[in-house]
């Protein structure tokens, strides 16, 4: 029977032991370093591309300039193409645009232009007399044959005008004081009317006392006028337009002088209650007033102006609005 081997002999050398412990020790440290490589915080962009910047060559360098250059000049012949249309495109509106509205508008006034407007000034026809009329109310004498032309003048009642054969939009051209003018033709008779107003007991005759007082007075002044020197023939003197302001000054204010208070109050009565006829504004006497404007007030008092002239107490005061007339 053999003998046991004694348990020294089986033990492996000193060197296998130590390189079973710092074998797996070394392994184990340096894939710690490892990780703690990979793992530390840093720059690797700095540290893990210098040498593949560094080792490109100067050749490849330009290289990739010239190829990156070739890229470019593709994309750009590939984007004109597309480019191209666009032009075309904002053209063809632009140039619709512009042309319609203006054919347009070079179009309308020749078509409008053929008929003559009503607004046009009426060609001045030939000033030849065919006979003549009488005015049978105060006429407008007119520069056109509009009803908003200016009013030249207004005749009264019963006025004899030299007429012509031109009629246009129911004006008739007429010769007034030598030159064309025009006039309502249907306010034209043939015969003279009356100088009564019928109804309204207003005469538009002339003054048969002959005052000239008429001479720059309005059309209502002058119905004024006419009107008190027929009604009241006591009346001797009036008074008219004068070289001042106000109503007096535009010939819109006439003077009825009288001393008898009775007869001026019957005068500046009458004149009020006839206001609306004659075109009368205000009435002024012995330092009262009466106004369209304030009717329903009767008659006001006035401050005191120093003299029985500047009172009213010597003359009625009439001032009407101004020059008015039919046609």
């Amino acid at each position: 029977m053999a003998r046991p081997r004694p348990r020294r002999a089986l033990r492996p050398i000193l060197a296998v032991r130590v390189a079973r412990v710092v074998v797996p020790a070394a392994f184990v440290a340096v894939t710690g370093v490892a990780v703690a490589v990979t793992t530390w915080p840093g720059e690797p962009a700095q540290i893990a591309y210098p040498a593949p910047a560094s080792s490109v060559s100067a050749a490849a360098s330009h290289n990739l300039t010239s190829e990156r250059s070739i890229d470019a000049s593709r994309e750009l012949r590939s984007s004109r193409p597309s480019l191209s249309p666009t032009p075309k495109a904002t053209t063809k509106p632009s140039t619709k645009a512009t042309t319609k509205p203006s054919t347009k508008a070079t179009t309308k006034p020749k078509s409008g232009s053929t008929p003559t407007p009503a607004s046009d000034p009426v060609p001045t026809p030939e000033l030849k007399i065919a006979g003549s009329k009488y005015a049978s109310v105060g006429l407008n004498i007119r520069s056109e044959p509009t009803m908003d032309s200016d009013v030249i003048t207004v005749v009264p009642t019963g006025t004899k005008l030299s007429i012509t054969a031109a009629v246009h939009d129911g004006f008739r051209f007429v010769s007034y004081r030598g030159k064309g003018r025009w006039v309502r033709n249907k306010y034209l008779t043939d015969k003279k009317p009356s100088a009564k107003v019928s109804g309204a007991g207003i005469s538009e005759a002339a003054c048969s006392s002959g005052t000239k007082v008429e001479s720059g007075l309005t059309r209502d002044a002058i119905r004024v006028h006419r009107a008190l020197c027929a009604r009241y023939p006591e009346i001797k003197s009036f008074g008219g337009r004068r070289s001042s302001g106000g109503f007096h000054g535009s010939g819109q204010a006439l003077d009825v002088m009288i001393s008898n208070s009775s007869a001026g109050w019957e005068i500046a009565k009458w004149v009020r209650a006839n206001a609306k006829r004659l075109g009368v504004s205000e009435v002024i006497y012995s330092q009262r007033i009466w106004t369209v404007q304030r009717g329903s007030d009767g008659w006001r008092g006035m401050s005191d102006r120093g003299s029985a002239t500047a009172n009213h107490y010597d003359h009625v005061h009439v001032s009407v609005y101004g020059s008015r007339g039919t046609g």
